[in-house]
């Protein structure tokens, strides 16, 4: 039987990270992984492989409609999806194999197959057969097995005309009439991706708004957005049922007229991936959402075992994993390591991009803190008159009495990158009035951020 000072379950952003950190603290370590390549959803078929079709997609419709604005006129624009969906895999397999490099130069074991318990520090490799190939022996666990996409009643993806955001991503043709069920992250920028490159787009949300969670009115002008450019939202509607048929699919909807479409898209959230770790083997339960329960140092109820990512509480979100990956390995050999979720950003890659960190204001006036707001548009940016992207904004929600950043909120040209001088503030536990009084270069979309703390005090230069 192997040894090891500490097992992962699950290769993923969080799993593979905490091995990772792991290893480069003097622990002998392995991790157990069942799919061929590393890197987990987010890197197989999730985060990575989305945002290359979305960058690909966006530069199709620029070159359709907006390079003649910049002086640059094409005769012909052609899509040739193929390549497209050969540079995604390209980039996935680029940087599934630059994991496996990471793993052989910090000396990680990497067993293929599933992990499961047998007992209290002793798991099992199981491969696609069912047959146990190795037996470990772990001073520590780390389970760290992700999540996949949830469902609803009444309809059951056949991996074809109806899928999930795995099938969303390979597409062989453009769906003449794409339904999206979810108005979330996934669903929202696998649909702008099959938008711009033809398809008809309708998206069903159960929730009477789009991007449950985010603040309130950067979802509202978000949907203004998307809707100008042609996405159709029926919020509000439950949908019952989803039957495909020899020229497509039904989607059935309570009270209201069924749609036919092409494909559908199932975009509902996701689930935790416990089960099957056979956890009553060391007596651990999940939560009624199946999450494993941990304290604030990521350890279960179980001594020696430990859970991080999308299998605990919390948005589930890569990078928030990694974050929790590296706190956990440090807490098992140091004794602290610590996250702050307060810190933690989210960023939607539609275009405008959409990008979030701390409190909204609807969730300020829920807590009965008192704050102070500022906004400033794009629209008066220079640098954002330059790129032709004058939508959207960015918000700041600062405490009324200490001044102390409390939330950002940004919709518009590259906010995925903006948002992270927000986080940087709010993890040093920044005021507004700190970012108004940065020096921010010029021209640049960054001074929107200092205009908006700006606005806060009520003393904006540029509106």
């Amino acid at each position: 039987m192997s040894e090891f000072d500490l097992v992962v379950v699950g290769a993923g952003p969080g799993g593979y990270v905490a091995a990772i950190r792991a290893a480069q603290l003097g622990l002998k370590t392995a991790c157990i992984e069942k799919e061929p390549a590393l890197g987990g959803t987010c890197l197989r078929v999730g985060c990575i492989p989305s945002k290359a079709l979305l960058e690909s997609s966006e530069r199709y419709f620029e070159a359709r409609h907006s390079f003649a604005d910049h002086g640059v006129k094409l005769k012909t624009v052609e899509l040739d999806l193929p390549t497209m969906l050969k540079r995604k895999e390209t980039i996935v397999s680029t940087l599934t194999r630059g994991i496996d490099g990471l793993f052989a130069k910090n000396k990680i074991t990497r067993f293929k197959g599933t992990g499961r318990f047998r007992g209290p520090g002793v798991l099992e490799v199981v491969d696609a057969s069912g047959k146990v190939t190795e037996e470990i022996s772990a001073k520590n666990v780390i389970i760290a097995t992700g999540s996949r996409p949830a469902s609803l009643p009444g309809i059951v993806p056949d991996g074809d005309k109806i899928g999930t955001s795995t099938e969303a991503l390979a597409f062989p043709t453009v769906p003449k009439h794409l339904v999206v069920i979810g108005a979330g992250y996934i669903g929202l920028e696998l649909g702008i991706v099959w938008l711009r490159l033809g398809a008809k787009v309708t998206v069903l949300e159960f929730l009477p708004r789009i991007l449950p969670g985010m603040d309130a009115e950067i979802a509202a002008e978000a949907q203004k957005t998307f809707e100008k450019q042609g996405i159709e939202f029926k919020l509000g509607c439950r949908v019952t049922a989803a039957k495909p048929g020899k020229s497509g699919v039904t989607v059935e909807i309570e009270g209201g007229d069924p749609i036919s479409c092409d494909r559908v898209l199932m975009a509902v959230g996701r689930i935790p991936n416990t089960e099957g770790l056979a956890l009553d083997a060391i007596g651990l339960k999940v939560d009624p959402k199946g999450r494993v329960p941990v304290d604030e140092h990521f350890r279960t109820s179980i001594p020696g075992v430990y859970a991080i990512g999308d299998v605990i509480a919390g948005p589930m979100l890569a990078h928030k994993a990694e974050e929790e990956g590296v706190a956990c390995a440090e807490t098992i050999v140091t004794g602290y390591g610590h996250v702050n979720y307060d810190a933690i950003p989210g960023v939607v890659y539609t275009e405008p991009e959409i990008a979030s960190v701390g409190k909204t204001e609807e969730q300020l006036k829920e807590l009965g803190i008192p704050y102070k707001k500022g906004t400033f548009p794009f629209l008066a940016n220079a640098r954002a008159r330059a790129i032709g992207a004058t939508g959207g904004k960015v918000k700041m929600l600062a405490h009324a009495e200490t001044d102390r950043i409390l939330g950002v909120h940004i919709i518009g040209p590259r906010a995925g990158d903006l948002i992270a001088e927000a986080v940087a503030a709010i993890e040093f536990g920044a005021s507004s009035e700190d970012i108004a009084r940065t020096s921010h270069a010029h021209p640049t979309l960054a001074e929107c951020l200092k205009e908006a703390a700006l606005a806060v005090d009520g003393r904006v230069i540029h509106i």
